[in-house]
C-alpha cells in the first residue's frame, strides 16, 4: 500500500505518519529528510543535492524523484507513505509516472482536514508545550510562519485534493480530533481497521 498524507502544515501528517510506521511497518519517505540524508550519503545523487544546496538553490523535482526512485528500489516490497510531495500538480504526474514504471501505484491519497483558526492554535500551543518542557520551539511555529506557509499550502498543494478526487484516489479524515481519534479515522479510511 501506497499512501500519500495530504493536509497543510500543522496538520498532523508526521504524527499520522509515525503511527502508521510503528503499527504497521510501512515506511515514510520524508523529502526533507531524504535531502539531508542525501546530501552527506557522498552518492552521486548525494553530491547533486549538496551542490544544488550549497548555492542556495531549490533542489529540483528530478532530483527529489531521483531520490524517491533510490529509496522505492531498496525496498519495492514494502509500503509507503509520502511526506511532504508531492507539492504541485507537476509533481503529482511525476510520482504517478514512477510509480507505474516501477510496477506498483498509489493507493490513497488521504486528508487530513482542519480548519485555520483551530490550526493557527494549535501550532501556537505546540510552540508554549515545547518551550514548558524545556525545548525551544520551531522556528516556524508563529503565527506569522504559519500563514505565509498556509498561503504556499493553499497556492501550490491544495489543488492536489481535486486531482487525486478525479482519478478516484481521494479520502479525507478529521485532522482536529484528538490523535488517537485522527489515528482511527486514517485507519478506518486505510481498510486498516
Amino acid at each position: 500500500m501506497n499512501i500519500i498524507l495530504l493536509g497543510p502544515p500543522g496538520a498532523g501528517k508526521g504524527t499520522q505518519a509515525k503511527i502508521l510506521v510503528d503499527s504497521e511497518g510501512m515506511v515514510q519517505l520524508s523529502t526533507g529528510d531524504m535531502l539531508r540524508a542525501a546530501r552527506t550519503s557522498g552518492t552521486e545523487m548525494g553530491n547533486r543535492v549538496a551542490e544544488v544546496m550549497d548555492r542556495g538553490d531549490l533542489v529540483t523535482d528530478e532530483i527529489v524523484i531521483g531520490l524517491i526512485r533510490e529509496q522505492l528500489e531498496k525496498a519495492p516490497e514494502k509500503s509507503y507513505i509520502f511526506d511532504g510531495f508531492p507539492r504541485t500538480l507537476k509533481q503529482a504526474d511525476a510520482l504517478g509516472a514512477l510509480l507505474e514504471e516501477m510496477g506498483t501505484k498509489l493507493d490513497l491519497a488521504l486528508e487530513l482536514r482542519v480548519n485555520d483558526e483551530a490550526l493557527v492554535e494549535r501550532i501556537l500551543n505546540r510552540a508554549k508545550e515545547a518551550v514548558a518542557a524545556g525545548g525551544e520551539a520551531r522556528a516556524d511555529d508563529n503565527e506569522e510562519s504559519l500563514k505565509t506557509r498556509l498561503l504556499a499550502y493553499y497556492k501550490m498543494t491544495s489543488p492536489l485534493v481535486g486531482y487525486y478526487y478525479a482519478k478516484g484516489l481521494y479520502a479525507r479524515t478529521d485532522g482536529l480530533a484528538p490523535i488517537d481519534e485522527v489515528s482511527k479515522g486514517v485507519r478506518e479510511k486505510l481498510g486498516l481497521a
